[in-house]
């Protein structure tokens, strides 16, 4: 018989668990509350500023790999200035940027901290002639502006005493046999968290480094409830041994979208962090704001680094792309803030967002003067059509599975254009599957408008994309010199194919989705990658995700040799960079241009989730 004793202790064992249960739910509740700004913001700036910029060198890890002694780094630390710093200045760009928060390296892992740390340690007040502390001025600065503050903290510190790294190849003592070392690190590096949070209360904490110690040694856990103390509502990102609210890929822009909920592109303007006066390898204006678009168009954030020159200054270059994005997001707003992820690949050749009713659907166009934009089975009656930031509308005609929307060629951004098209209710798929070309189709008589044979013409290159080929097992050869025989009745379909005809002898289907904005088919051997191209693109075509080497690109039909330029391709790192081909205008087709990309060997494709680098 169980007395009243154990009916108690059952009781409150009962009730313990109800309530932990609650406090579950509540915290998961609490967690996404705290991350709608987040998911809302879309664009963060991201700004490395250190000792660093004053030789131009890779942030911390040129004594790290020993390409430079470390006390010949430090001497850095001299030159370090900050006498044309004005944080002011720096809060507007950033919000004119269209940014709606930014990160600033409060300390990296050399260990130099932007601010007069009380808990010990090289900073910017005690030991650079620029005798101030630089980080509270620009956190006032960006609350002014009313943008919210992240600050990146590293946890390593290879320049600190009881820190057990130093370099790649030295380590000053091992965990194990000096504990007391380890201890004196944890209440340092704590300690400091603690000042950041009572100085700064931050919206968000950007850790990094994590790699060199498991979640147990670095107290994460800890840690993490610590910062929750100062404020329920601070987000941390990942690098805290996935003890963080948000995924950080890096520099590889995510070609498959990433699994978690919320995740965030930190991405270079050109190939460095820092400041770096020798880069000069920078993308355009254009090619960040089309990365911008895959990033939201999969329901994620760009954060966009910045390097100051170590008196304060922003390049020129840099605040030229703040400007230029600023431009564009400050006209499409609508189409960023506040979205959500787009419909699923397959159905749209580019980036798309979706307001949070599922009644808006925006489409991002990366070419301009395209006959008509498609789209490919929607499945719900279009009730309206603008282009964004114009007083523009579109006209739509449907053809089978294909929404032919017409734009005013006055209309057309000069990067990328945004279409609103509005519906009477959350916007319902179909499948995306091209309506089939046969070749019979193509003998029917009769002699098309300009019109109609670009859709055919596009039509045809969708079915070579999905693995249809109506010219499969014809008398077709790669040369054209056969098309006579295949009696395609419409003077202009006929002269397009006999002109693109090896993008159709025995091709095989395309790439998937998310590699190319545009259908693609490849040779035989697959060794040889076509890219179709609508209209005229406002910038080079993109290539992500391809492991192979480009070896010669050339234009179908005249065989005019094209350049390639590669971008965030990091020597350490698996993940391919993005592979950017310009093709002249006077290149173009008038109905479709095809681009062959020959590869080193028969294509191979990057689709994992992209990772933030442990190695520099």
């Amino acid at each position: 018989m169980i007395n009243k004793y154990k009916l108690f202790l059952i009781f409150l064992l009962v009730m313990g668990g109800n309530l932990a249960s609650a406090q579950a739910r509540e915290d998961t509740a609490q967690d996404s509350t705290k991350m709608q700004w987040f998911g809302d913001a879309k664009l963060g700036i991201f700004i490395h500023w250190g000792i660093y910029a004053v030789n131009g060198i890779p942030e911390s890890w040129s004594f790290f790999n020993n390409y430079i002694s470390h006390e010949d780094y430090m001497k850095q630390l001299k030159g370090f200035t900050a006498n044309k710093y004005k944080p002011e200045e720096w809060a507007r760009l950033i919000k004119g940027s269209g940014a709606r928060y930014a990160v600033i390296t409060t300390k990296h892992h050399d260990g130099v901290a932007l601010w007069d740390s009380r808990m010990g340690g090289i900073n910017t007040k005690k030991h650079t002639p620029a005798k101030r502390d630089v980080l509270t001025p620009f956190v006032e600065a960006l609350r002014k502006e009313d943008l919210k503050v992240g600050l990146y903290y590293s946890l390593p510190d290879w320049s600190y005493d009881d820190y057990d790294v130093h370099t790649r190849a030295k380590k000053r003592y091992a965990l194990a046999e000096e504990p007391r070392r380890w201890k004196k690190f944890l209440h340092y590096y704590q300690g400091q968290l603690r000042e950041l949070s009572k100085n700064y209360n931050p919206d968000l904490y950007w850790f990094d480094g994590d790699w060199e110690h498991s979640a147990e040694e670095w107290q994460s856990e800890r840690v993490r409830e610590m910062l929750l103390g100062y404020n329920q509502n601070v987000i941390i990102n990942s690098r805290l041994n996935h003890y963080g609210d948000y995924a950080t890929p890096e520099q590889g822009v995510p070609v498959v979208r990433p699994q978690a909920p919320y995740w965030e592109l930190c991405l270079t303007m050109n190939d460095s962090w820092g400041y770096a006066p020798h880069d000069h390898h920078y993308k355009s204006p254009n090619q960040i704001i089309r990365t911008f678009a895959d990033c939201i168009g999969k329901g994620g954030n760009l954060l966009l680094d910045i390097g100051p020159k170590p008196d304060g200054t922003i390049p020129a270059e840099q605040v030229n792309i703040l400007q230029e994005l600023g431009r564009w997001t400050s006209k499409h707003e609508e189409a960023i803030y506040g979205t959500v992820a787009g419909i699923p690949a397959g159905h749209f050749y580019g980036s798309t967002t979706l307001s949070p009713d599922r009644k808006t659907l925006y489409l991002f166009v990366e070419s301009r003067d395209v006959e008509a934009v498609r789209v490919q089975g929607l499945g719900s009656p279009i009730k309206s059509i603008k282009v964004v930031g114009s007083n523009a509308s579109g006209k739509y005609e449907q053809q089978g599975n294909t929404t032919a929307i017409t734009v005013p060629a006055s209309a057309f951004d000069k990067d990328m254009t945004v279409l609103a098209l509005g519906f009477e209710e959350p916007l319902k798929l179909a499948s995306p599957e091209p309506d089939k070309v046969e070749l019979e189709m193509l003998q029917k008589p009769g002699k098309l408008e300009a019109a109609q044979r670009s859709r055919i013409i596009r039509q045809l290159a969708d079915n070579l994309q999905a693995g249809h080929n109506p010219f499969q097992n014809t008398a077709l050869q790669p040369d054209g010199s056969q098309v006579k025989e295949l009696k395609i009745a419409d003077a202009g379909v006929a002269g397009w194919v006999r002109k693109h005809a090896e993008a159709m002898y025995k091709a095989n289907p395309g790439l998937p989705a998310g590699h190319y904005n545009g259908p693609t088919s490849l040779s035989e051997d697959k060794q040889t990658l076509y890219l179709y191209v609508e209209g005229k693109p406002t910038g080079p075509l993109a290539i992500k995700g391809l492991k192979n080497k480009l070896q010669r690109i050339r234009v179908v039909g005249n065989g005019t040799l094209l350049g390639h330029e590669l971008f965030n391709k990091q020597y350490w790192s698996d993940v391919p960079g993005i592979a950017y081909v310009s093709v002249p205008e006077d290149l173009l087709d008038k109905d479709l241009t095809v681009i062959a990309v020959l590869l080193d060997g028969p294509v191979q494709l990057y689709r994992e989730e992209v990772k933030p680098i442990e190695s520099n």
